[in-house]
Protein backbone atom coordinates (compact mmCIF):
# COMPACT_ATOMS: atom_id res chain seq x y z
CA UNK A 1 0.00 0.00 0.00
CA UNK A 2 1.59 3.60 -1.35
CA UNK A 3 0.65 6.20 1.64
CA UNK A 4 0.51 10.03 0.45
CA UNK A 5 -0.14 13.61 1.56
CA UNK A 6 -3.62 14.05 0.79
CA UNK A 7 -4.32 17.69 1.95
CA UNK A 8 -8.10 18.55 1.56
CA UNK A 9 -8.98 22.20 1.64
CA UNK A 10 -12.93 21.95 1.68
CA UNK A 11 -15.41 24.96 1.32
CA UNK A 12 -15.94 25.34 4.80
CA UNK A 13 -13.03 24.08 6.71
CA UNK A 14 -8.82 24.18 5.97
CA UNK A 15 -8.17 20.84 7.37
CA UNK A 16 -5.12 18.58 6.12
CA UNK A 17 -5.17 14.72 6.35
CA UNK A 18 -3.23 12.08 5.49
CA UNK A 19 -4.60 9.37 3.31
CA UNK A 20 -3.44 6.15 0.88
CA UNK A 21 -3.84 5.71 -2.06
CA UNK A 22 -2.97 2.23 -3.64
CA UNK A 23 -0.67 3.18 -7.15
CA UNK A 24 -1.17 1.11 -10.70
CA UNK A 25 1.20 1.92 -12.99
CA UNK A 26 1.58 0.85 -16.88
CA UNK A 27 4.81 1.40 -18.24
CA UNK A 28 5.46 2.05 -22.41
CA UNK A 29 8.46 2.04 -24.74
CA UNK A 30 8.31 5.65 -25.53
CA UNK A 31 9.68 7.44 -22.64
CA UNK A 32 6.21 7.75 -20.62
CA UNK A 33 3.39 5.59 -18.96
CA UNK A 34 0.31 5.88 -17.19
CA UNK A 35 -0.56 6.43 -13.61
CA UNK A 36 -3.51 4.89 -11.84
CA UNK A 37 -4.39 6.15 -7.74
CA UNK A 38 -6.92 6.01 -5.75
CA UNK A 39 -7.94 9.29 -4.05
CA UNK A 40 -10.20 9.26 -1.12
CA UNK A 41 -12.15 12.63 -1.34
CA UNK A 42 -15.11 14.11 0.98
CA UNK A 43 -17.23 15.79 -1.15
CA UNK A 44 -19.82 18.78 0.23
CA UNK A 45 -22.48 19.89 -1.92
CA UNK A 46 -21.68 22.15 -4.67
CA UNK A 47 -17.95 23.43 -4.91
CA UNK A 48 -15.80 21.17 -2.77
CA UNK A 49 -11.13 22.40 -2.64
CA UNK A 50 -8.94 20.00 -2.75
CA UNK A 51 -5.47 19.15 -3.67
CA UNK A 52 -3.33 16.30 -4.03
CA UNK A 53 0.38 15.73 -3.77
CA UNK A 54 2.63 13.42 -4.48
CA UNK A 55 1.90 13.14 -8.22
CA UNK A 56 5.22 13.32 -11.07
CA UNK A 57 7.60 16.24 -12.07
CA UNK A 58 6.72 15.43 -15.43
CA UNK A 59 2.52 14.89 -15.39
CA UNK A 60 0.65 16.03 -18.25
CA UNK A 61 -1.94 18.05 -17.13
CA UNK A 62 -4.74 17.74 -19.78
CA UNK A 63 -4.28 14.09 -19.55
CA UNK A 64 -5.72 13.69 -15.98
CA UNK A 65 -8.44 12.04 -15.35
CA UNK A 66 -10.53 11.83 -12.07
CA UNK A 67 -13.71 10.05 -11.92
CA UNK A 68 -16.25 7.94 -9.27
CA UNK A 69 -15.58 4.35 -10.52
CA UNK A 70 -19.00 3.52 -8.70
CA UNK A 71 -20.94 5.83 -10.48
CA UNK A 72 -22.22 7.07 -6.97
CA UNK A 73 -22.14 10.76 -6.92
CA UNK A 74 -22.27 13.34 -9.96
CA UNK A 75 -18.60 14.52 -10.09
CA UNK A 76 -17.33 17.41 -12.31
CA UNK A 77 -13.71 19.02 -11.95
CA UNK A 78 -14.51 23.11 -12.90
CA UNK A 79 -10.92 24.10 -12.38
CA UNK A 80 -7.89 22.12 -12.22
CA UNK A 81 -3.95 23.36 -11.33
CA UNK A 82 -0.84 21.96 -11.16
CA UNK A 83 2.42 23.08 -9.65
CA UNK A 84 5.64 20.91 -10.56
CA UNK A 85 8.08 23.21 -8.79
CA UNK A 86 8.55 21.89 -5.45
CA UNK A 87 10.86 23.66 -3.05
CA UNK A 88 14.32 21.80 -2.06
CA UNK A 89 17.67 22.89 -0.59
CA UNK A 90 19.01 24.71 -3.23
CA UNK A 91 15.57 26.67 -4.27
CA UNK A 92 15.09 27.57 -0.03
CA UNK A 93 18.58 28.78 0.18
CA UNK A 94 18.00 30.96 -3.30
CA UNK A 95 14.80 32.52 -1.20
CA UNK A 96 16.66 33.18 2.07
CA UNK A 97 19.62 34.93 -0.23
CA UNK A 98 21.00 37.82 1.98
CA UNK A 99 18.97 36.70 4.93
CA UNK A 100 20.98 35.27 8.09
CA UNK A 101 20.23 31.46 8.99
CA UNK A 102 21.13 28.89 10.93
CA UNK A 103 23.28 25.91 10.30
CA UNK A 104 23.42 22.99 12.63
CA UNK A 105 26.91 20.91 12.54
CA UNK A 106 29.04 18.17 14.30
CA UNK A 107 31.71 18.88 16.75
CA UNK A 108 33.15 16.38 18.65
CA UNK A 109 30.38 14.74 18.37
CA UNK A 110 27.93 17.17 19.55
CA UNK A 111 25.87 19.58 17.55
CA UNK A 112 26.23 22.62 17.40
CA UNK A 113 24.35 25.73 16.00
CA UNK A 114 26.43 28.53 13.92
CA UNK A 115 24.37 31.33 12.38
CA UNK A 116 26.00 32.37 8.89
CA UNK A 117 24.71 35.02 6.28
CA UNK A 118 23.81 33.32 2.82
CA UNK A 119 26.00 36.34 0.43
CA UNK A 120 24.55 33.89 -2.44
CA UNK A 121 22.84 30.98 -3.03
CA UNK A 122 24.08 27.92 -5.15
CA UNK A 123 23.02 28.10 -8.77
CA UNK A 124 23.37 27.43 -12.32
CA UNK A 125 24.32 29.65 -15.06
CA UNK A 126 24.97 29.37 -18.55
CA UNK A 127 28.19 30.68 -19.97
CA UNK A 128 29.68 31.20 -23.51
CA UNK A 129 32.99 30.14 -24.15
CA UNK A 130 36.16 31.30 -26.32
CA UNK A 131 34.27 28.63 -29.49
CA UNK A 132 31.05 30.36 -28.95
CA UNK A 133 29.67 27.16 -27.39
CA UNK A 134 27.43 27.38 -24.63
CA UNK A 135 27.75 25.44 -21.39
CA UNK A 136 26.66 25.12 -18.25
CA UNK A 137 28.46 25.96 -14.74
CA UNK A 138 28.36 25.37 -11.16
CA UNK A 139 28.16 28.48 -8.64
CA UNK A 140 28.79 27.35 -5.17
CA UNK A 141 27.51 28.92 -2.39
CA UNK A 142 28.85 31.71 -0.57
CA UNK A 143 28.11 31.75 2.98
CA UNK A 144 29.75 34.99 5.64
CA UNK A 145 30.53 33.54 8.91
CA UNK A 146 31.95 35.57 11.54
CA UNK A 147 33.17 38.58 9.18
CA UNK A 148 34.53 35.61 6.44
CA UNK A 149 33.65 34.45 3.40
CA UNK A 150 33.38 30.58 2.98
CA UNK A 151 32.61 28.98 -0.02
CA UNK A 152 30.41 26.00 1.14
CA UNK A 153 27.70 25.23 3.65
CA UNK A 154 29.00 25.77 7.01
CA UNK A 155 26.55 22.97 8.34
CA UNK A 156 23.04 21.60 7.86
CA UNK A 157 20.90 24.68 7.02
CA UNK A 158 18.01 25.50 9.51
CA UNK A 159 15.07 27.26 7.13
CA UNK A 160 12.39 29.34 9.11
CA UNK A 161 9.02 28.54 8.47
CA UNK A 162 7.71 29.59 5.01
CA UNK A 163 4.54 30.76 5.90
CA UNK A 164 3.01 30.76 2.22
CA UNK A 165 1.83 28.47 -0.35
CA UNK A 166 4.77 26.46 -1.13
CA UNK A 167 4.72 22.91 -1.97
CA UNK A 168 7.15 20.43 -0.71
CA UNK A 169 5.95 17.68 -3.57
CA UNK A 170 4.43 18.22 -7.25
CA UNK A 171 0.16 19.12 -6.30
CA UNK A 172 -2.62 19.18 -8.25
CA UNK A 173 -5.40 21.28 -6.79
CA UNK A 174 -9.23 21.18 -8.04
CA UNK A 175 -12.07 22.64 -7.67
CA UNK A 176 -15.00 20.09 -7.48
CA UNK A 177 -18.89 19.89 -8.03
CA UNK A 178 -20.65 17.57 -6.49
CA UNK A 179 -24.73 17.25 -6.35
CA UNK A 180 -24.45 15.60 -2.73
CA UNK A 181 -22.14 15.69 0.41
CA UNK A 182 -20.21 12.10 0.38
CA UNK A 183 -17.15 10.01 0.75
CA UNK A 184 -15.89 8.44 -2.14
CA UNK A 185 -13.02 6.69 -2.90
CA UNK A 186 -11.84 8.29 -6.71
CA UNK A 187 -9.58 6.99 -9.30
CA UNK A 188 -6.83 9.28 -10.81
CA UNK A 189 -5.45 8.75 -13.81
CA UNK A 190 -2.59 10.55 -15.68
CA UNK A 191 0.22 10.46 -18.14
CA UNK A 192 3.19 10.97 -17.03
CA UNK A 193 7.33 11.48 -18.77
CA UNK A 194 10.02 10.12 -17.50
CA UNK A 195 9.19 6.20 -17.15
CA UNK A 196 10.53 3.87 -19.52
CA UNK A 197 11.27 -0.23 -20.11
CA UNK A 198 13.54 -2.14 -22.24
CA UNK A 199 14.01 -5.98 -22.63
CA UNK A 200 17.35 -7.68 -22.47
CA UNK A 201 18.25 -11.30 -23.60
CA UNK A 202 21.20 -14.11 -22.62
CA UNK A 203 21.45 -16.50 -24.58
CA UNK A 204 24.34 -19.29 -23.24
CA UNK A 205 25.36 -21.75 -25.86
CA UNK A 206 27.27 -24.41 -24.37
CA UNK A 207 30.90 -25.72 -25.42
CA UNK A 208 30.03 -27.77 -28.50
CA UNK A 209 26.04 -27.91 -30.04
CA UNK A 210 23.70 -25.38 -30.97
CA UNK A 211 20.57 -25.30 -28.57
CA UNK A 212 20.99 -22.23 -25.86
CA UNK A 213 19.46 -21.37 -22.28
CA UNK A 214 17.52 -18.26 -23.24
CA UNK A 215 16.81 -16.08 -19.91
CA UNK A 216 15.12 -12.64 -20.96
CA UNK A 217 14.90 -9.68 -18.53
CA UNK A 218 12.96 -6.55 -18.31
CA UNK A 219 14.39 -3.13 -17.08
CA UNK A 220 12.25 -0.39 -15.96
CA UNK A 221 13.29 3.01 -15.17
CA UNK A 222 11.76 5.78 -13.19
CA UNK A 223 12.60 9.27 -13.60
CA UNK A 224 9.66 10.82 -12.66
CA UNK A 225 10.66 12.69 -9.78
CA UNK A 226 8.29 10.66 -7.63
CA UNK A 227 8.52 7.23 -5.45
CA UNK A 228 6.22 4.62 -5.75
CA UNK A 229 5.69 2.32 -3.23
CA UNK A 230 4.06 -1.00 -3.45
CA UNK A 231 2.83 -0.69 -7.01
CA UNK A 232 1.35 -2.58 -9.59
CA UNK A 233 3.37 -2.77 -12.86
CA UNK A 234 2.36 -3.39 -15.88
CA UNK A 235 4.56 -2.98 -19.22
CA UNK A 236 2.98 -2.36 -22.76
CA UNK A 237 5.13 -3.74 -26.05
CA UNK A 238 4.55 -2.49 -29.36
CA UNK A 239 4.94 0.98 -31.34
CA UNK A 240 2.58 2.61 -29.66
CA UNK A 241 1.17 6.10 -30.82
CA UNK A 242 1.75 8.55 -28.04
CA UNK A 243 -1.40 10.56 -29.87
CA UNK A 244 -3.72 8.04 -29.34
CA UNK A 245 -6.33 7.17 -26.75
CA UNK A 246 -4.69 4.94 -24.29
CA UNK A 247 -6.95 2.70 -22.26
CA UNK A 248 -5.64 3.26 -18.53
CA UNK A 249 -7.51 0.10 -17.12
CA UNK A 250 -7.35 -2.90 -19.92
CA UNK A 251 -8.89 -5.70 -18.41
CA UNK A 252 -10.47 -8.86 -19.94
CA UNK A 253 -7.92 -9.48 -22.61
CA UNK A 254 -6.83 -13.32 -23.77
CA UNK A 255 -4.37 -14.33 -21.32
CA UNK A 256 -1.26 -16.35 -22.04
CA UNK A 257 1.77 -17.84 -19.92
CA UNK A 258 5.12 -17.01 -20.80
CA UNK A 259 7.11 -20.39 -21.24
CA UNK A 260 9.38 -20.38 -17.90
CA UNK A 261 11.37 -23.00 -16.61
CA UNK A 262 11.54 -21.94 -12.78
CA UNK A 263 11.10 -23.91 -9.82
CA UNK A 264 7.12 -24.61 -9.32
CA UNK A 265 5.05 -22.10 -7.31
CA UNK A 266 7.56 -18.92 -8.35
CA UNK A 267 5.66 -16.09 -9.17
CA UNK A 268 5.72 -15.37 -13.37
CA UNK A 269 5.46 -12.43 -15.37
CA UNK A 270 2.32 -12.87 -16.89
CA UNK A 271 1.47 -11.90 -20.71
CA UNK A 272 -1.66 -10.60 -22.39
CA UNK A 273 -2.79 -9.84 -25.62
CA UNK A 274 -4.00 -5.80 -25.62
CA UNK A 275 -5.57 -4.52 -28.28
CA UNK A 276 -2.71 -4.52 -31.31
CA UNK A 277 0.12 -4.55 -28.49
CA UNK A 278 1.24 -7.11 -25.66
CA UNK A 279 1.00 -6.73 -21.81
CA UNK A 280 3.18 -8.05 -19.39
CA UNK A 281 2.44 -7.82 -15.14
CA UNK A 282 5.05 -8.09 -13.01
CA UNK A 283 3.47 -10.90 -10.19
CA UNK A 284 4.32 -9.16 -7.09
CA UNK A 285 3.68 -5.45 -5.96
CA UNK A 286 7.04 -3.47 -6.58
CA UNK A 287 8.70 -0.21 -4.98
CA UNK A 288 9.68 1.76 -7.90
CA UNK A 289 11.68 4.53 -6.42
CA UNK A 290 12.90 7.68 -8.47
CA UNK A 291 16.35 7.50 -10.57
CA UNK A 292 15.72 3.81 -10.26
CA UNK A 293 15.84 0.80 -12.77
CA UNK A 294 14.54 -2.29 -11.37
CA UNK A 295 15.14 -5.08 -13.16
CA UNK A 296 12.58 -8.61 -13.59
CA UNK A 297 13.33 -11.95 -14.92
CA UNK A 298 10.45 -12.67 -17.32
CA UNK A 299 11.22 -15.38 -19.91
CA UNK A 300 13.37 -18.43 -19.73
CA UNK A 301 13.77 -21.58 -21.67
CA UNK A 302 17.04 -24.17 -21.53
CA UNK A 303 15.39 -26.05 -25.02
CA UNK A 304 15.91 -23.19 -27.79
CA UNK A 305 17.65 -24.59 -30.95
CA UNK A 306 19.23 -22.31 -32.66
CA UNK A 307 21.35 -22.15 -35.93
CA UNK A 308 24.99 -20.47 -37.43
CA UNK A 309 24.14 -19.03 -40.54
CA UNK A 310 27.28 -17.43 -42.41
CA UNK A 311 26.29 -14.82 -45.09
CA UNK A 312 28.41 -12.72 -47.47
CA UNK A 313 27.44 -9.86 -49.29
CA UNK A 314 30.41 -8.24 -51.13
CA UNK A 315 28.51 -5.59 -52.18
CA UNK A 316 28.85 -4.42 -48.95
CA UNK A 317 24.69 -3.59 -49.08
CA UNK A 318 24.19 -2.38 -52.68
CA UNK A 319 20.31 -2.45 -53.75
CA UNK A 320 18.43 -1.53 -56.50
CA UNK A 321 17.10 3.01 -56.05
CA UNK A 322 14.36 2.78 -58.64
CA UNK A 323 16.84 4.22 -61.53
CA UNK A 324 18.54 2.87 -64.14
CA UNK A 325 22.42 2.48 -62.56
CA UNK A 326 24.84 2.30 -65.41
CA UNK A 327 28.19 3.17 -62.79
CA UNK A 328 30.64 0.18 -63.40
CA UNK A 329 32.24 0.81 -60.17
CA UNK A 330 29.23 0.35 -58.28
CA UNK A 331 29.24 -2.75 -56.06
CA UNK A 332 33.15 -3.90 -56.96
CA UNK A 333 34.21 -5.99 -54.11
CA UNK A 334 33.16 -3.61 -51.51
CA UNK A 335 32.69 -6.21 -48.31
CA UNK A 336 35.71 -8.94 -48.00
CA UNK A 337 34.00 -10.19 -44.51
CA UNK A 338 31.42 -12.81 -44.04
CA UNK A 339 28.67 -12.15 -41.65
CA UNK A 340 27.68 -14.32 -38.74
CA UNK A 341 24.32 -14.91 -37.79
CA UNK A 342 22.13 -16.67 -35.24
CA UNK A 343 18.39 -17.38 -35.93
CA UNK A 344 15.49 -19.16 -33.95
CA UNK A 345 12.28 -20.22 -34.32
CA UNK A 346 9.91 -18.03 -31.76
CA UNK A 347 8.07 -21.11 -31.75
CA UNK A 348 6.48 -23.46 -28.46
CA UNK A 349 7.90 -26.71 -30.24
CA UNK A 350 11.14 -24.72 -30.21
CA UNK A 351 10.74 -23.94 -26.07
CA UNK A 352 9.14 -20.56 -26.69
CA UNK A 353 6.33 -19.64 -28.62
CA UNK A 354 5.57 -15.87 -27.06
CA UNK A 355 5.57 -12.41 -27.78
CA UNK A 356 9.63 -11.59 -27.54
CA UNK A 357 9.74 -6.99 -26.86
CA UNK A 358 12.53 -5.61 -28.76
CA UNK A 359 15.71 -5.40 -26.69
CA UNK A 360 19.13 -6.38 -26.77
CA UNK A 361 20.55 -9.84 -27.05
CA UNK A 362 23.42 -10.78 -26.08
CA UNK A 363 24.57 -14.59 -26.97
CA UNK A 364 27.76 -16.74 -24.73
CA UNK A 365 29.55 -19.78 -25.48
CA UNK A 366 31.17 -22.02 -22.52
CA UNK A 367 35.02 -22.62 -23.47
CA UNK A 368 36.41 -25.71 -22.63
CA UNK A 369 37.32 -24.05 -18.97
CA UNK A 370 34.23 -23.85 -18.18
CA UNK A 371 33.66 -20.17 -18.68
CA UNK A 372 31.13 -18.43 -20.06
CA UNK A 373 32.66 -15.89 -23.47
CA UNK A 374 30.88 -13.28 -24.91
CA UNK A 375 30.08 -14.13 -29.03
CA UNK A 376 28.33 -11.11 -29.83
CA UNK A 377 24.97 -8.99 -29.49
CA UNK A 378 22.06 -7.42 -31.52
CA UNK A 379 19.10 -5.57 -30.99
CA UNK A 380 16.12 -7.42 -32.44
CA UNK A 381 12.97 -6.25 -32.92
CA UNK A 382 9.13 -6.65 -31.47
CA UNK A 383 9.00 -10.49 -32.52
CA UNK A 384 5.49 -12.30 -32.34
CA UNK A 385 5.61 -16.25 -31.96
CA UNK A 386 6.24 -18.98 -34.81
CA UNK A 387 8.42 -15.63 -36.28
CA UNK A 388 12.08 -16.15 -36.85
CA UNK A 389 14.56 -14.21 -35.12
CA UNK A 390 17.85 -13.48 -36.86
CA UNK A 391 20.95 -11.57 -34.95
CA UNK A 392 23.93 -10.18 -36.54
CA UNK A 393 26.83 -11.24 -34.55
CA UNK A 394 30.20 -10.39 -36.26
CA UNK A 395 32.17 -11.40 -39.02
CA UNK A 396 34.14 -15.05 -39.10
CA UNK A 397 37.71 -14.58 -38.38
CA UNK A 398 38.37 -17.76 -40.73
CA UNK A 399 36.22 -16.94 -43.71
CA UNK A 400 36.62 -14.62 -46.60
CA UNK A 401 34.82 -13.71 -49.40
CA UNK A 402 35.87 -11.81 -53.03
CA UNK A 403 33.53 -10.59 -55.67
CA UNK A 404 35.28 -9.75 -59.54
CA UNK A 405 33.05 -8.04 -62.01
CA UNK A 406 34.73 -10.23 -65.14
CA UNK A 407 32.88 -8.49 -67.92
CA UNK A 408 30.69 -5.50 -68.56
CA UNK A 409 28.57 -4.78 -71.80
CA UNK A 410 26.35 -2.25 -72.30
CA UNK A 411 24.67 -2.52 -75.75
CA UNK A 412 25.55 0.95 -77.76
CA UNK A 413 21.77 0.96 -79.57
CA UNK A 414 19.50 -1.18 -77.75
CA UNK A 415 18.07 -0.98 -74.12
CA UNK A 416 20.56 -3.72 -72.61
CA UNK A 417 23.24 -4.20 -69.95
CA UNK A 418 25.02 -7.54 -69.75
CA UNK A 419 27.30 -8.62 -66.35
CA UNK A 420 28.90 -11.28 -65.18
CA UNK A 421 30.25 -11.97 -61.79
CA UNK A 422 33.07 -14.60 -59.96
CA UNK A 423 32.56 -14.79 -56.04
CA UNK A 424 35.27 -16.65 -54.29
CA UNK A 425 34.88 -18.28 -50.86
CA UNK A 426 37.93 -19.03 -48.79
CA UNK A 427 37.65 -21.08 -46.20
CA UNK A 428 40.69 -21.47 -43.20
CA UNK A 429 38.93 -22.63 -40.82
CA UNK A 430 39.08 -26.87 -39.65
CA UNK A 431 36.04 -27.41 -40.62
CA UNK A 432 33.11 -27.65 -44.03
CA UNK A 433 31.09 -24.74 -43.45
CA UNK A 434 28.52 -23.11 -45.76
CA UNK A 435 28.05 -19.72 -46.99
CA UNK A 436 24.94 -17.85 -48.14
CA UNK A 437 26.36 -15.42 -51.07
CA UNK A 438 23.86 -12.72 -51.21
CA UNK A 439 23.66 -10.96 -54.96
CA UNK A 440 21.47 -7.76 -55.34
CA UNK A 441 20.47 -7.21 -59.15
CA UNK A 442 20.53 -2.86 -58.26
CA UNK A 443 20.72 -2.04 -62.03
CA UNK A 444 17.26 -1.93 -63.10
CA UNK A 445 13.79 -3.75 -62.57
CA UNK A 446 13.78 -5.91 -65.57
CA UNK A 447 16.65 -8.85 -64.80
CA UNK A 448 17.51 -12.40 -66.14
CA UNK A 449 20.52 -14.50 -65.22
CA UNK A 450 21.39 -16.34 -68.62
CA UNK A 451 24.55 -18.18 -67.03
CA UNK A 452 25.19 -19.63 -63.68
CA UNK A 453 27.76 -21.75 -62.43
CA UNK A 454 25.86 -23.15 -59.06
CA UNK A 455 22.16 -23.52 -58.48
CA UNK A 456 20.54 -19.74 -56.58
CA UNK A 457 17.32 -19.01 -55.26
CA UNK A 458 15.30 -15.68 -56.07
CA UNK A 459 14.98 -14.21 -52.15
CA UNK A 460 12.57 -11.22 -53.50
CA UNK A 461 12.34 -9.36 -56.64
CA UNK A 462 16.17 -7.86 -56.84
CA UNK A 463 18.27 -10.46 -55.01
CA UNK A 464 19.62 -13.98 -55.46
CA UNK A 465 21.11 -16.16 -53.24
CA UNK A 466 24.14 -19.01 -53.83
CA UNK A 467 24.12 -21.71 -50.92
CA UNK A 468 27.92 -22.32 -51.29
CA UNK A 469 29.79 -25.51 -48.92
CA UNK A 470 33.28 -25.11 -48.75
CA UNK A 471 35.43 -27.53 -46.86
CA UNK A 472 37.57 -27.18 -44.70
CA UNK A 473 41.34 -25.31 -46.21
CA UNK A 474 39.06 -25.23 -49.68
CA UNK A 475 37.91 -22.82 -51.85
CA UNK A 476 35.21 -22.52 -53.65
CA UNK A 477 34.07 -20.01 -56.46
CA UNK A 478 30.76 -19.38 -58.35
CA UNK A 479 30.45 -17.26 -61.68
CA UNK A 480 27.19 -15.91 -63.02
CA UNK A 481 25.99 -13.45 -65.76
CA UNK A 482 23.14 -11.35 -65.46
CA UNK A 483 21.22 -9.41 -68.06
CA UNK A 484 19.04 -6.15 -67.73
CA UNK A 485 16.83 -5.10 -70.55
CA UNK A 486 14.20 -1.77 -70.51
Amino acid sequence: MKYKALFLALTSATTATALSAQTAITVYNGNFGVVRDTVPLELQSGVTEQSYSGVTTQLEPESVILRDPSGQVSLSVVEQSYRSDPVDQTKLLQMFEGDTIRFLKIVDGKEVIETGKIIRAPSTVMTTNQYGNTQQRQLDPIVEVDGELITRLPGTPLFPSLGDDSILEPTLSWKLYADRATTIDAQLSYLTGGMTWKSDYNLVLPEKGDQVTMTGWVSIQNNTGTTFEDASIKLIAGDVNKVQNLKADPFGASNDRLMSARAAGAPEVEAKKFDEFHMYALPLETTLRDRETKQVEFVRSEQVQTKKRFIYNGTGGARYHGGLNTNQSYGQNAQPDVAIYREFKNSEANGLGVALPAGKTRFYRMDSDGQLEFTGENVIDHTPKNETVRVYLGNAFDLVGERTRTNFYKHPSRDLIRESFEIEIRNRSEETVTVQVVEPLYRWSNWAIIEHSADYEKTDAQTIEFPVTVKADQIETIRYTVEYTW
